[in-house]
Parts: C-alpha cells; sequence; structure tokens
C-alpha cells in the first residue's frame, strides 16, 4: 500500500527509463467483478460522467453535481 501511494504521489514511475505500472494485488473475484463494470464504465465516460471503479468493486460518476456510488449493477 505504501508504494502504490508513493507512485500515485510521484506520478508517472520508470524503470530503466522504461514506464512501469504498479497495481494493487486484487484477487480474481475482485478483478471479475470490476470487468463486469465496463460496458456501463464506458458509457458512462463517453457522456463525460467521469465514472470511476473503487475498491472493491464499486462504480461511481458524477450526475447534476453530485457523485452516484452503486455496488450492485441492478441499483443502476
Amino acid at each position: 500500500e505504501k508504494m502504490l501511494r508513493a507512485a500515485r504521489e510521484k506520478g508517472r514511475v520508470t524503470h530503466k527509463g522504461k514506464p512501469i505500472r504498479l497495481t494493487a494485488d486484487l484477487s480474481a473475484e475482485t478483478l471479475q467483478a470490476r470487468r463486469e463494470w465496463g460496458p456501463i464504465f464506458n458509457i458512462l465516460k463517453e457522456k463525460n460522467f467521469q465514472p470511476r471503479i473503487s475498491y472493491p468493486a464499486k462504480l461511481s460518476f458524477i450526475s447534476e453535481g453530485e457523485i452516484k456510488y452503486f455496488t450492485d449493477k441492478q441499483m443502476l
């Protein structure tokens, strides 16, 4: 967690001049749950709703100046 936080603060992380990406080590179940938000995420992004997926697999976006959170696609 400390490494990820430091990488976020620094911005771009490189190794021998090549950019590298550091990500959290998530379970297969969490990764699958995040992937399932993909189509909805893309539609929201196209419509400029500024979508985000937060841990573990919660979708949020801005609508009418408010941040909306969803943990289940059925609730959306």
